[in-house]
């Protein structure tokens, strides 16, 4: 039985809590592998930050050893700089950082761990709007811009809001195996268990937005289903029937870039997670619509700065608690 401790305190996102306790919870119906404990400071009633209260169980009551893992959530600033400063709250979460098997936070509870120098050495993830803070802040962090969540040793680090819920299956898979996880997805009426490689930014969803008024909605998400097509200006203009030349027009208008850099940038996204499980550069590269694994290789460079297999080993330890 794993005991699994979700740090919450006034102010708490509410997701960050209750994504990760479904999912624990769930899998403890699927394996009785799990026990799932909010806690607090001080214990009682907590007030989340859209207003909904929780009970909570006071750390004092916890003992470290008896905790098998523990996520601290994230939530509003005022919030977390009330939990960085309490001194019991530090004691006893230095005392589950040696005795746990593992421990982490989701969203912005990596500022909480990082300020106790938690953190120190690890590479982690945290929303993306305050992954420039908190490289900033916690220099001796290696803070990944782009991830959903890592694993680094003991230490797990989400992204935030409902990469609690991707981090949370990926433990349960790494505990067990994936056909559990993925049954608790299933259970929970997930479209997909994401891996932790995953970028943080839809490109999909964020031109789908940008694109919305000028009726380009449906094309990007067709153009998302088929990367492995001929996707160039003559044939996407002919798909949204204008001319090409209105077409390129229209669409960088709408969208802020080319047709070419749009279709690339989503190519890109799928190819990262497909480096990430370990497929071959061909495979990769014919799966996204690159001619070849040279062609492949220029647009990873281009884009993050290093080879597709340099980026393959930065995402290999986030690939493996896949199960």
């Amino acid at each position: 039985m794993r005991h699994v401790v979700l740090l919450a305190f006034d102010g708490v996102q509410l997701l960050d809590v209750s994504g990760p306790a479904s999912v624990f919870g769930a899998a403890a119906d699927e394996t009785g592998g799990y026990r799932v404990t909010v806690a607090s400071a001080q214990g009682g009633p907590v007030r989340s930050s859209c207003g909904v209260s929780l009970g909570t169980e006071p750390v004092a009551e916890l003992p470290p050893e008896s905790v098998d893992l523990l996520l601290v959530a994230g939530g509003d600033t005022p919030g977390l700089a009330a939990l960085i400063r309490d001194d019991a709250a530090r004691r006893w979460m230095g005392a589950v950082s040696v005795a746990a098997a593992r421990y982490g936070s989701v969203c912005t509870g990596s500022f909480v761990l990082a300020h106790w120098g938690l953190l120190d050495g690890h590479r982690v993830a945290t929303h993306w709007q305050g992954t420039a803070e908190l490289a900033r802040r916690y220099p001796a962090l290696d803070v990944d811009p782009d991830a959903l969540f890592v694993e680094s040793g003991r230490v797990w680090t989400s992204a935030g809001i409902t990469t609690g819920i991707d981090m949370s299956l990926a433990i349960v898979a790494h505990d067990h195996c994936a056909a559990v996880a993925d049954r608790v997805a299933r259970r929970l009426v997930l479209h997909a268990r994401r891996s932790g490689s995953q970028s943080q930014f839809s490109s999909v969803l964020d031109l789908q937005m940008a694109a919305e008024t000028a009726g380009y909605g449906p094309l990007i998400a067709w153009i998302a289903d088929n990367l492995g097509q001929m996707l160039d200006t003559p044939a996407l203009a002919a798909r949204a029937g204008q001319s090409a030349r209105s077409f390129h027009r229209n669409f960088r208008s709408a969208t802020g870039q080319t047709p070419a850099a749009m279709v690339e940038a989503l190519r890109l996204d799928r190819a990262r997670e497909l480096l990430a499980v370990g497929l071959p550069l061909k495979r990769v590269a014919a799966a996204c619509g690159f001619a070849g694994a040279d062609r492949l290789g220029r647009a990873v460079r281009r884009r993050y700065g290093v080879t597709p297999s340099a980026l393959r080993e930065r995402l290999r330890p986030a690939a493996s608690s896949q199960g």
